[in-house]
């Protein structure tokens, strides 16, 4: 069979991303190998969330062992199966719940990489309130009704929802602006739709609304935007949120249960069919999870809905319907055939151009074995840099044979850093008595 040919640019995404240590925006299926039962598991949640149901995962796995890539992966079926997805990563200015902007920041985040099948780079939330401009038209002229009527309609059970009335305002006048050819209006609905408004006397002499989205409403506006686009015509929202490690890592006890009683609100919801088309994918550590001081753990609540199956963990098996999914570790074969892959996409698919033969990545994989044990089966990440080292330098310098590069190959240790994130006063409120405090608030965060 002919070998399928990689472009130039789709290439050099791949590679440059990958020894990076970071996951490619594109081409991830060009490496894709192993955990196939994690995939159907959450193939399956994605059908349920386009059917109208909701879903919530955390997938759990140790630092540089995949999670970025699989939730990547997830992102592209959901993509496929005409699924909005926004995405973003947890930092020490982006959290679920706070008082000092942070949530707003990280909703922010959320909108500005809102992803379509048309536009999977994210950017897409204009194109998504475009998409539901056009649908009222259709329905319109169907039903022989003005589309002020129509969109009127449409959003009348946004207005039903906590903060749905101004969302709805928002969502006209940018339709308003669509008519009148006002372009600053459009530009200020969509400003107000990611978050980026900082005052409400802004918002109202631009829209109207006495309302933004900030701290206090990230959930809720989360579940305004899942059925918006059910309205626009997509089959629901996939949430991905990424290093929730940052959570297990705030300073502040406080901090960290407020957090975790907003993780606890969107596991009730979903697991209790609370709400329609919308989906959660939150990826951390084990840590993260099951430290019984400061992860998830620490909260009764969640401890109690998120405890492993005793009946698989005794019989040595993994139970891939608990929203806690564990990412089981590549298999000796998986790597070999994720190497292959990449030496494949480093020749730009033409098999001609391979720099180094299947021997070459039996002696590389044994090399990391020797030296490294069976953790490198769990961190592939430093294998795929350390690789991807070898085969630049040989490309740049053909006399050197693969043979000789592969005995000096050494793997770095995948670490978080230790980096405190420090917690303003101001932030330390009311604290509900469901969790176990800690004596000590000190921690790190980031991968």
């Amino acid at each position: 069979m002919r070998e399928k040919r990689i472009r130039p640019r789709e290439r050099d995404s791949i590679i440059q991303s990958l020894r990076s240590g970071v996951t490619p925006k594109v081409g991830i299926q060009h490496i894709q190998v192993g955990r196939v039962n994690e995939i159907k598991a959450l193939y399956r949640d994605i059908e349920r969330i386009a059917d109208g149901g909701s879903a919530f995962r955390l997938i759990i796995g140790e630092y540089g062992s995949g999670k970025t890539f699989f939730l990547s992966v997830v992102r592209s079926i959901a993509l496929e199966k005409k699924m909005v997805t926004v995405n973003a990563d947890l930092s020490p200015d982006r959290r679920i719940q706070a008082s000092s902007g942070q949530a707003r920041n990280l909703y922010s985040e959320l909108m500005r990489n809102m992803s379509t099948r048309n536009k999977p780079d994210g950017n897409a939330l204009t194109s998504v309130v475009e998409r539901f401009v056009t649908q009222a038209r259709k329905e319109a002229n169907s039903d022989n009704e003005t589309v002020n009527a129509v969109i009127h309609s449409k959003l009348s059970k946004l207005s039903e929802m906590v903060g749905g009335y101004d969302f709805a305002t928002v969502i006209e006048a940018y339709w308003n602006g669509h008519e009148r050819g006002n372009d600053d209006l459009k530009a200020n609905a969509i400003r107000w739709l990611r978050a980026e408004y900082s005052t409400k006397t802004d918002a109202r002499r631009d829209l109207g609304v006495r309302t933004i989205i900030d701290d206090a409403g990230f959930y809720d506006s989360l579940k305004l935007m899942s059925l918006f686009v059910r309205q626009a015509g997509y089959t629901g929202l996939l949430v991905n949120l990424d290093e929730m490690v940052n959570l297990y890592k705030l300073n502040s006890t406080q901090a960290r249960t407020s957090n975790y009683e907003q993780i606890l609100r969107m596991l009730n919801d979903c697991l209790q069919g609370s709400v329609e088309g919308l989906g959660f994918l939150l990826g951390g550590t084990p840590e993260f999870l099951l430290d019984p001081r400061k992860g998830l753990y620490s909260y009764e609540a969640l401890q109690s809905r998120l405890a492993e199956n005793s009946f698989a963990q005794r019989a040595g098996v993994a139970d891939y319907s608990s929203p806690a999914l564990h990412l089981a570790s590549l298999t000796p074969e998986e790597l070999f055939i994720l190497l292959r892959n990449l030496r494949h996409v480093f020749s730009s698919g033409d098999p001609e151009q391979y720099l180094v033969p299947d021997d070459a990545l039996k002696s590389f994989l044994n090399h990391c074995h020797q030296n490294v044990g069976e953790a490198y089966f769990r961190t592939p990440r430093s294998i795929i840099k350390a690789f991807l080292d070898m085969l630049s330098t040989m490309d740049q310098n053909p006399e050197i044979q693969w043979s000789d590069l592969v005995a000096s190959v050494q793997l770095e240790e995948d670490l978080p850093s230790d980096v405190d994130i420090e917690i303003d006063d101001s932030e330390r409120g009311p604290v509900s008595g469901n969790y176990q405090a800690d004596d000590d608030g000190l921690a790190g965060f980031k991968i």
